[in-house]
């Protein structure tokens, strides 16, 4: 039968990937706790490799594809983040303490921001060797039982996610600008050309967004390599012309700095936030190198190189204030001007490519959590399980970027909306940070306080600095971050409903075991897998095919997929068999992987399953107002709209469409 769309169902495996299973069953939909072992009589499964946590190949390889991929983003800053908060201060001219003292604050951003907290504090908080915001998340709830602190968790990991996409949308249309805009410092006649250029920069990379990045992923690193080669190798001649500028080293010239200007240096610190963009890509990406290669890659290569252009950056500007017009180009000679633009154009390439594949895996992580509807993944890798792509998500992160590039037009009008997004993760994921130190690793009270508080003082500092900005254009990633979380909310609090109304009128399980002996149900060849998130109630799909086809297989699967709060799981199944032919299988899923029932039922040791005689069914229910509706009307229209466009339980689980037969009924929520 073909396959239809199927709305959220009260059977969560048709209705979309179930919730999260948590100890105690904290949420209707969420499966019972997975138990400490499997009993005797079940077969055990394989065991599945961990997520993240496990081998990760050596060598200079690994140590490029870091480059490639963890540090586009923060490679790029010096592109705008030094110019863009000197232009708080130019309007009189520039002086030599004024750069210093922004230099000294970029500097000490780096440091505090990206090694103390980043490198030496949160890439600690793995989650099976995966890192992100969800991950840490999902690490901070596993020491939690109260409800409402789990409650304040989930909204800290599903603001930091949502932020992140705003940020993902952001990040392609500065980068790039920024990157063309040099063709200006070459010559005036490409003023003009700018935007047109660019737009055809993000287009094709978009476009070939299809075709996975594993085939374009061995140019990365050597590119970026070259790219902070000679950041570092520019900036150092500079400062060799005027060393006095290694004193914005000391952090007095920062702390001078803000005591002189105060409110208006404060405001700059939405512009020097820029410089540390991309900090959450250390831990984003833990999972694909391991931690050492990342902190080690930081350490030795990344934050050298972006110092060293930094302070060549100031040493310029304090040797000629004129050069504000566009510092980095400037640091080159002139024959090296256009070569350094196409590699800028490269690199900034490079650094959206980053942003826009952690978007696939977040966005993925956020379907197989519940915070969204079913999307449709396609995996480009036969081998890496993580290289997926979801068209979708690239369809509206395109239309955001090109809807930005002609509204903004250069990458000092971003600026103000660049921040925001990024500073709003900052402080998430020190939150998070402070639970996870605190209750899973034994951190005392004091000590939590004494090393994260000052982290997230200067979160917070960074972060409201960047809300000052919102009538620029800070509103955009706030727009963003707000409708998404919307979103997000209404349909977990639809999905909860819809499981509360399927208990209130389900037949348990045992009870319709019990009685089927004595019953005059005819049993036909053939096996029936019926999906169902609550394996001690009868699958609404049985009980309607009971009562409208008057006929039940010969053997019967009940399938409830379960995910975990860990990337990848280690036992992939539990089968139990409940009556003669009647058997129940417990799928389990962490939230890096992607279901597939057909491939891994034929795995289940001892079930002797047969492909080509199976009938998968699934409930596809209508939803209908309840008289007593316990949702807002916007919102039942919200999570209608979501549930009609979500992609079939078919596709989503990979089941043959020939083999699958859905069974309707209204619900009213």
């Amino acid at each position: 039968m073909t396959s239809q769309e199927a709305t959220p169902s009260q059977d969560p495996a048709a209705a979309g990937p179930p919730r999260i299973a948590r100890q105690g069953g904290d949420h209707p939909e969420a499966a019972p706790p997975e138990p400490p072992a499997a009993p005797a009589s079940e077969p055990a499964a394989a065991e599945e490799p961990q997520g993240g946590g496990g081998h990760h190949p050596g060598g200079y390889a690994l140590l490029l594809g870091v480059l490639g991929v963890v540090y586009g983003d923060i490679g790029t800053s010096p592109l705008y983040a030094f110019r863009t908060a000197l232009l708080h201060f130019s309007a009189d001219g520039v002086e030599r303490w004024e750069v210093l003292g922004v230099l000294s604050l970029i500097l000490w951003s780096l440091i505090l921001v990206v090694t103390v907290k980043y490198v030496l504090l949160v890439t600690r908080a793995d989650n099976r060797g995966e890192g992100g915001i969800l991950s840490l998340m999902a690490l901070a709830q596993r020491s939690l039982r109260d409800p409402r602190r789990r409650w304040f968790v989930t909204v800290l990991g599903m603001a930091g996610a949502c932020l992140f996409f705003g940020d993902g949308v952001i990040t392609p249309a500065i980068s790039v600008l920024s990157a063309v805009e040099g063709l200006k410092v070459i010559s005036p006649v490409f003023e003009g050309s700018v935007v047109p250029i660019s737009l055809g920069a993000i287009i094709a990379l978009f476009v070939v967004q299809y075709r996975g990045t594993g085939s374009v992923g061995a140019v990365f690193g050597p590119v970026m390599t070259l790219w902070f080669a000679l950041l570092g190798l520019l900036g150092l001649v500079e400062v060799i012309r005027e060393p006095g500028v290694l004193v914005a080293l000391s952090p007095t010239y920062a702390i001078t700095f803000c005591a002189h200007y105060q409110l208006a240096a404060f405001i700059a610190l939405g512009s020097v936030v820029l410089a540390v963009t991309g900090a959450e890509a250390l831990y984003a990406d833990m999972g694909h190198f391991g931690r050492r290669p990342i902190v080690r890659m930081w350490n030795w290569f990344v934050l050298p190189s972006l110092a060293l252009n930094y302070l060549g950056q100031g040493a310029m500007m304090v040797a000629d204030p004129s050069t504000l017009e566009n510092p980095f180009f400037l640091l080159a000679p002139p024959w090296l001007r256009l070569p350094l633009v196409i590699l800028a154009t490269a690199a900034t390439i490079i650094a959206s490519q980053a942003m826009i594949t952690g978007a696939f895996s977040i966005g993925r992580q956020c379907v197989q959590l519940g915070f969204l509807p079913r999307l449709i993944v396609h995996h480009t890798s036969e081998t890496a399980e993580g290289q997926i792509y979801m068209p979708q998500i690239n369809a509206a992160l395109l239309a955001g970027v090109v809807v930005l590039v002609l509204a903004f037009k250069t990458s000092d009008s971003l600026a103000a909306a660049y921040g925001l997004a990024v500073t709003g993760t900052f402080i998430c994921t020190t939150l998070l940070a402070m639970v996870a130190f605190r209750r899973l690793y034994g951190w005392s009270l004091p000590l939590v306080l004494g090393v994260f508080s000052p982290l997230f003082v200067m979160d917070l500092c960074f972060f409201v600095s960047n809300v000052l900005k919102v009538p620029e254009g800070g509103w955009i990633p706030l727009l963003l971050g707000t409708g998404l979380f919307l979103l997000m909310s209404t349909w977990q609090r639809g999905r909860e409903l819809l499981f509360a109304r399927f208990r209130q009128d389900s037949l348990p399980l045992k009870s319709f075991l019990a009685r089927l002996p004595q019953s005059r149900t005819i049993r036909v060849p053939g096996i029936a897998v019926f999906m169902t998130g609550q394996p001690d109630y009868v699958p609404g799909a049985l009980l309607h095919n009971l009562k409208h086809n008057k006929v039940l297989h010969e053997r019967v699967i009940f399938v409830t997929v379960t995910n975990e709060d860990v990337p990848q799981v280690r036992r992939r199944y539990e089968m139990s068999e409940l009556a003669p032919n009647i058997h129940r299988v417990r799928l389990r899923y962490g939230f890096q992987e992607s279901p597939n029932i057909p491939r891994d039922l034929e795995a289940v040791a001892g079930l002797d399953f047969d492909p080509m005689q199976v009938s998968y069914f699934l409930g596809r229910e209508t939803l209908v107002q309840a008289v007593v509706p316990k949702m807002s009307h916007w919102r039942q229209w919200l999570f209608g709209l979501l549930s009609r466009n979500a992609v079939s339980a078919t596709e989503f689980f990979r089941i043959p469409s020939d083999r699958v037969v859905e069974l309707g009924v209204r619900v009213a929520i």
